[in-house]
């Protein structure tokens, strides 16, 4: 590449990539933002949310016993604890390694509070997805378990 195409492509800021995958990384939109539209793992991030999206509303419309949205909800708990997990690795990257990676090598302005407010806000969350999936998921497989029993026992 060389450096006229190299100095007209724009810096990639650590801050703006950590609250992208914050706010909508579960859709894949941080990847977008640093590795354009041809990143095949972005468009692959939209369907298991959707899918965990799904599983919410049916939820919501049948009640608790659909046992799809009991397969479908996981999903989506398991989407927000990448993105948010995508969040801290880009807030806590040193500034130095990100220009390296995501910006040839140029330099960047110092990415300052906003990216560790950003991790912060990605590590409160993240670990509330993540207890919150284990639960409904531990939940979901011992009801189901017991179910499996009383039908044997009777």
């Amino acid at each position: 590449m060389s450096s006229s195409v190299a100095s007209s492509t724009p810096l990639k800021s650590k801050t703006i990539a950590t609250w992208l995958a914050l706010s909508l990384g579960s859709l894949g939109l941080h990847r977008l933002y640093l590795y354009g539209f041809s990143d095949r793992l972005a468009w692959l991030h939209p369907w298991p949310t959707l899918l965990g999206l799904y599983g919410v509303q049916r939820m919501g419309e049948l009640g608790q016993d659909d046992k799809t949205a009991w397969v479908l909800i996981p999903f989506l708990g398991l989407m927000l604890v990448n993105a948010m997990i995508c969040g801290i690795v880009y807030g806590l990257t040193a500034d130095e390694k990100w220009d390296a990676i995501h910006n040839g090598g140029r330099s960047s302005k110092p990415s300052g509070w906003a990216a560790i407010i950003g991790v912060v806000a990605c590590v409160l969350i993240g670990g509330t997805c993540l207890m919150s999936t284990i639960a409904f998921s531990a939940q979901r497989y011992f009801e189901s378990q017991v179910e499996a029993a009383q039908e044997i026992s009777q």
